[in-house]
């Protein structure tokens, strides 16, 4: 059976097939058609959507971000959780739900270390017309000698040669009187046939200090620090010529001295500095080394009048002369020493020093109750008779004229950093207050300064690490 009547022509049964074939792909089509077209307005609508909803959030924080950050009359801006509360608003209650005792404090920040500055001294403006004045009547005149030799008492064959010698509590006690005495105050040599006690200088070093009037010495031990000189153009020549400036030093140092470039001219000197070479050094502790040089500069320099002692960590930058002036001869005084910057009070350079672990906590307390039950009372800086401004120093500077009250000082002071700890600064105040005590109608004219005065006479640094 033909289905075509013509090749181009289809018959009717054919047609009818075909035309609904074609009218399901023509809705399929447009079905199509349509929903891409859906899908493209819904995108178009999501996105104007978000877009109108981000710009709405952006006024948002524009107009109350602002408002939360703003700073008021009273106070400073908002906290930092406020404002993220205040855009987010979330409130994050893990916080404020934890129990106090589930609590973890956050560690306080330190505080910045306080700065001390340099305050105005009204020195002279040349030593041309320096006159030293006549030895006023408070000056306290009687003789002091020292111990030179101890015999080994025969009760203890096994005593030993010390620098500082064995002084008993009763000689200890009479020396605080101000009278004709022979008392303890180092270089104190052994029974004959003994080896020396320390501290043991070359003869042409004794010689040089023998004749020095004027002295300016410092001390660096166990290569502890660098050497500081003293800033030679702020020197005036009559000083460079008058006084002598003198630095200890042990064999160890002279040698690091040399390796870093700092080596001693033909005469021995570095700047202005005479290095004297400490040979037989009197103690292992360095600290309490440098404490011969520090207190018994009359002892080294027996013909000085005058002396000054720095410390190795201080530059000088004032002319010695003028610091005599300002310090001695204007205010009358025969010792000067500046307060300590922060402390004042014995009880709190106590527990500074064992909380900073300066020295053996035992040890500190063994002196201090010493002190306290011989008559160590607290500083009251609301006592309008109030001996000194502190009874802490700050010890690295000092003035001294060799007066018998300065070097009986000197020498009390030194016999208690002997006895007890290195820390001077904690038997400062109980020396100086028992002498005036045991001697009350004679006078020691010690001046306590200004630390901000101590920063205008010399440079500040640190002590080497080592």
């Amino acid at each position: 059976m033909d289905f075509h009547k013509h090749s181009s022509e289809v018959l009717p049964e054919r047609r009818v097939a075909v035309d609904k074939l074609q009218g399901q792909s023509d809705y399929s089509s447009r079905n199509t058609r349509r929903g891409r077209r859906f899908g493209r307005i819904s995108g178009r609508r999501l996105l104007i959507w978000v877009f109108s909803l981000a710009v709405l959030f952006f006024i948002y924080l524009s107009v109350f971000g602002i408002h939360m950050l703003h700073v008021d009359s009273k106070g400073g801006p908002s906290s930092l959780s406020e404002v993220k509360g205040s855009f987010t608003h979330v409130v994050v209650r893990e916080e404020q739900d934890k129990s106090a005792g589930d609590d973890v404090l956050k560690q306080p920040r330190k505080p910045h270390r306080a700065r001390y500055f340099p305050c105005e001294v009204s020195f002279l403006d040349s030593v041309n017309y320096l006159i030293e004045p006549k030895d006023s009547a408070n000056i306290t005149q009687f003789s002091v000698h020292y111990v030179e030799r101890e015999e080994r008492p025969l009760h203890d064959a096994s005593l030993k040669p010390r620098f500082g010698g064995h002084q008993t509590l009763r000689e200890r006690e009479e020396s605080f009187y101000a009278r004709n005495q022979t008392m303890h105050c180092g270089f104190i040599k052994g029974p004959v046939g003994f080896q020396s006690t320390g501290f043991d200088l070359d003869e042409e070093d004794k010689k040089y200090m023998s004749s020095c009037s004027v002295a300016v010495s410092s001390c660096i031990f166990g290569s502890s620090d660098f050497l500081r000189r003293p800033t030679s153009k702020l020197i005036s020549d009559y000083s460079k010529r008058n006084v002598c400036f003198v630095m200890f030093v042990d064999e160890q140092t002279l040698s690091k001295l040399s390796a870093e470039g700092n080596v001693p001219d033909d005469r021995g000197y570095i700047g202005l500095w005479k290095i004297v070479v400490v040979r037989n050094l009197p103690y292992k502790d360095m600290r309490k080394t440098g404490k011969v040089p520090k207190f018994l500069s009359h002892r080294l320099f027996p013909s000085s009048r005058y002396s000054i002692w720095l410390d190795s960590k201080l530059r000088l930058v004032a002319d010695p002369m003028l610091i005599i002036e300002y310090f001695l001869w204007r205010t009358g005084s025969e010792y000067a020493i500046s307060n300590h910057y922060t402390r004042h009070c014995v009880w709190e350079e106590v527990l500074q020093n064992k909380r900073l672990n300066k020295y053996n906590p035992t040890a500190i307390d063994e002196q201090f109750n010493y002190y306290r039950s011989d008559g160590l009372v607290k500083f009251d800086q609301s006592d309008p008779n109030i001996p000194l401004p502190s009874y802490v120093p700050e010890g690295s500077f000092i003035v001294r004229a060799h007066t018998p009250m300065s070097n009986l000082f000197s020498c009390l002071w030194f016999n208690e950093v002997d006895r007890f700890t290195s820390r001077d600064q904690l038997s400062f105040g109980y020396t100086y207050l028992k002498l005036k005590r045991m001697n009350p109608d004679r006078p020691f004219c010690l001046y306590m300064f200004k630390d901000c005065e101590r920063r205008s006479l010399v440079k500040l640094f640190h002590h080497r690490e080592l």
